[in-house]
Formats: C-alpha cells, structure tokens, sequence
C-alpha cells in the first residue's frame, strides 16, 4: 500500500499564499507522476496541477501564473505552492500519485489519494 501524508491548508485571506505539502511513502518500486487536484462539494475532483518524476509539469488554465507543483524525489513529496490567492480557489485539495510496482513477470502501475487538506479563501 502507499501512504499519502498531506498538509499546509488552512484559511488565508484573498491575495494571500499557502503552501501544501504531501509525502508519499510505502514499498513501491518507483513514482511516475504526482499532483494536486480539488473538488468543491457536489461538483467533480478537478485536475490543480501535476508533475512527473522528471520534473515536466501540467497545470489548469485558472491557476498559470499562480500556482507553482515542484517535487523532491529524494523525500518523495510533492508542494504547492500558491500565490495570489482567490476566493475561488476554496476547496478540498487532494493528493495524488501514481506509482510503478514490480510483480512477478511485470511492472504495474497504481493511482493512490490522500484524504484531502481543506483551503479556504476569505474576500
């Protein structure tokens, strides 16, 4: 199993910045990717931002210029950090990571999440 370990949400007023942390940990062989998303009550989980374990990066035309994903593969842990903060941007955030395991015979790949880390943005 993989283990997700998130943290940094928290209530920041408008214009303000957070930084979010998530720590992945378990017996797999290595990670492909890990990203961020966030789902507002009733409505679907939606991609914030992603990068791989190469460091090429993805991320949603709302937060560009905003929101910067960076990955330290030695600890396994992936940040967020976001800037100039919007109401808008209230949300659960979520972590997620998509490893590689071996098997007998092949390699598989896996998706986990972590239980989310809740930011609010105060107008």
């Amino acid at each position: 199993q993989v283990q997700l370990v998130e943290s940094g949400g928290d209530l920041v007023q408008a214009g303000g910045s957070l930084r979010l942390s998530c720590a992945a940990s378990g017996s797999f062989f290595s990670i492909n990717t890990m990203g961020w998303y966030r789902q507002a009550p009733g409505k679907q989980r939606e991609l914030v931002a992603s990068i791989t374990s190469g460091g090429s990066t993805n991320y949603a035309d709302s937060v560009k210029g905003r929101f910067t994903i960076s990955m330290d593969n030695a600890k396994n842990t992936v940040y967020l950090q976001m800037n100039s903060l919007k109401p808008e941007d209230t949300d659960a955030y979520y972590c997620n990571t998509n490893v590689n395991w071996i098997v007998p015979g092949t390699m598989r790949r896996y998706d986990y999440w972590g239980q989310g880390t809740q930011v609010t943005v105060s107008s």
